[in-house]
């Protein structure tokens, strides 16, 4: 089969370069090359997919599998009435890992309006005036049943909201075909006055993540082929039932992998398909699933097709900057397994990267592709900087391989050609531990090791080809998020622990890194049996520059829902300012987001939004989502 390496424009093809090409020069055990190649025809594609189906496929059909996941509440409809021009007022934003790649969340604020999305419906109040101006029942809208992971992206007066539907097996159909638990739907709403929608989008698959970027939302979907597998047989071997799948897999045309899409706009509705020379997929690797990248220009006010490329890999972690968008591919069970040492060594996991180039307008520009060793965190993991990017890892995190010792390292990759190649590395971090958190500011780098104890690292990254450890501070317990709170400060929150390791409730560090060499934790604030969801979510934690207030979720084991644990620091001291709680007993009653806007202090729950004083919290009003 005869490919081109895909080049600097999106999925065009260069010539005199194929998988083939020797690899250059590297340290010993760097994964392989990893470049992105373009078919030739729907032809070789079909071939290509057919047969890494035929060798994944097992007695009970692909791997992937997702499991349904139904609304939690009920959807009201009804809107108030059309509101005069709010006046904007200073505010937080979304606790964005970059400035300007701005993510989706369940509320946003532009200081005039916020903007919620809980329970399948959307919600407009005025903050000034404190009061609802308008509600939309998003799956009415869209005319899905069953949402999920519904967020939005705010734009002026319009808002993407963008959601995963449960995906219904027609009727009749006893054992669902095998792929597409989901769909991913885009609504673009208009915020003037009683909300509506401008237009809608569909396309076939799992909704990864977004960024949006000026004035273009990036969104990422990882899409399964729509096989439908022969029925169970009960009787039949394994292998009888991998012969009958892997047969369905050979009738399956090459459409049944490509997603299919459908929009709205202006009164008409139109459909598509991903196209064949818009899909390529990494050498070396490939898969059943593809990943497909859309761009929605929201100045326009019409989502149009969303202008899709596809890449037959895996991803699961989306980060973006004003520049580039990368996915990586780093999830248990379908991690990129590159075979080290030559023949007879044992095989290691590495993490996969695509890098997009998104400063021209329209579709990414495909750039390059590389990978690391080991397993990823998460998007905090990555930072691209001065024309570099960092990755932190851990290798064998599970314990799995036969030394049993997990370690972690940073490398630093720069763009060579269609290559993502490293130039630097640092390792031998926290062994027999795993990544925790990992967080990058300029030149320097923090990453939070743990097992027993928690070492926080700082590195010098100054010098991409040879970044070092400068500083080291072990402390019980752990940081699973790691937030910027000043000159020489960092947030930390997690879990205390005991010297063996076992967790003992919520733990809030303040860190003093004004010198890399000695970190120091200056401050803490410990809630014994309790947790917090910012740990892992970092959306869910407010840090407000202005006051020192730091707010975040918190449940406990004695708690239903979850509380807002309010704190302020000056930079020296944490101090609690105090708890909101909203009114109801069950866990939809639980606060979720907290934001600032003017001089009051909001919180989110799926029952409504809460008015704070921020100084003594005092509640000032109650808008319920009924």
């Amino acid at each position: 089969m005869r490919r081109g390496i895909v080049a600097l424009t999106a999925l065009t093809l260069v010539t005199g370069c194929t998988a083939d090409t020797p690899r250059r020069d590297q340290p010993d055990r760097v994964p392989a090359a990893l470049r992105l190649v373009a078919f030739d025809s729907c032809a070789d594609a079909q071939a290509d997919l057919r047969a890494a189906a035929r060798r994944s496929v097992g007695p009970w059909g692909l791997p992937g599998d997702a499991v349904l996941f139904s609304d939690r509440s009920t959807a009201r409809t009804g809107a108030g009435p059309a509101a005069a021009v709010p006046q904007q007022q200073p505010h937080s934003a979304t606790n964005n890992h970059e400035a300007d790649a701005d993510e989706p969340d369940l509320v946003k604020t532009d200081g005039k309006r916020i903007v919620t999305v809980t329970g399948g419906v959307l919600h407009v109040v005025d903050a000034g005036r404190r009061t609802r101006t308008g509600q939309l029942d998003l799956r009415r809208a869209a005319g899905a049943g069953h949402w999920w992971l519904s967020k939005l992206l705010l734009h002026g007066d319009r808002a993407i909201v963008l959601a995963a539907a449960a995906y219904d097996p027609p009727a009749g159909i006893v054992r669902p075909s095998v792929g597409l638990p989901t769909d991913t739907r885009a609504l673009l709403i208009d915020l003037t006055g009683t909300p509506r929608v401008l237009g809608s989008y569909r396309i076939d698959g799992e909704l990864v993540d977004a960024r949006k970027i000026g004035d273009t939302a990036r969104v990422v979907v990882r899409s399964r082929p729509r096989i439908s597998f022969p029925p169970y047989a009960e009787d039949a071997t394994d292998a009888e039932r991998v012969a009958a799948n892997q047969a369905a897999i050979d009738r399956a045309p090459v459409e049944d992998w490509l997603p299919r899409y459908e929009w709205t706009g202006d009164g008409e509705r139109r459909t598509g398909q991903l196209p064949c020379d818009r899909l390529s997929r990494p050498t070396g690797h490939t898969g059943s699933g593809l990943l497909n990248l859309l761009s929605f220009d929201l100045g326009t006010g019409r989502l149009g097709d969303g202008d899709p490329i596809g890449v037959v890999a895996e991803g699961e972690t989306v980060y973006g900057t004003a520049d580039s968008l990368y996915v990586a591919d780093h999830r248990g069970g379908r991690l990129v397994t590159t075979r080290l040492g030559g023949s007879g060594a044992a095989s290691e996991v590495s993490t996969g990267l695509h890098r997009f180039d998104l400063t021209s307008p329209g579709r990414p520009r495909y750039v390059a592709s590389g990978s690391v060793p080991g397993h990823l965190l998460n998007q905090y993991a990555l930072s691209e900087w001065k024309g570099h990017l960092r990755v932190a890892t851990t290798t064998d995190p599970d314990g799995r391989s036969r030394a049993g010792e997990s370690s972690s390292a940073v490398y630093v990759l720069r763009t060579d050609g269609d290559e993502l190649r490293r130039v630097g590395m640092v390792d031998g971090l926290g062994r027999g531990e795993r990544i925790y958190s990992v967080r990058y500011l300029g030149d320097t780098g923090y990453v939070v090791t743990f097992r027993e104890t928690d070492p926080l690292y700082t590195l010098d990254l100054r010098d991409p080809t040879a970044p070092k450890v400068t500083g080291e501070l072990k402390i019980t317990g752990y940081s699973g998020h790691l937030q910027p709170a000043g000159e020489g400060r960092l947030l930390g929150v997690g879990q205390e622990a005991d010297e063996r390791g076992v967790r003992q409730g919520l733990l809030v560090s303040l860190f003093d890194v004004s010198d890399p060499a000695r970190p120091t934790r200056i401050a803490h604030h410990h809630r014994p049996g309790a947790y917090s969801p910012a740990e892992h979510d970092p959306h869910a934690l407010l840090y407000w520059p202005a006051s020192g207030l730091v707010v975040l979720p918190v449940s406990g084991r004695r708690h239903v829902g979850q509380e807002a644990l309010v704190l302020r620091t000056d930079g020296s001291r944490l101090t609690e300012v105090g708890r909101i709680a909203h009114p109801g007993d069950d866990h939809r009653a639980g606060i979720i987001r907290s934001l600032i806007v003017g001089d009051t202090l909001w919180t989110l729950s799926d029952v409504g939004l809460q008015a704070t004083d921020p100084t003594n919290l005092a509640g000032r009003n109650w808008i319920p989502a009924t």
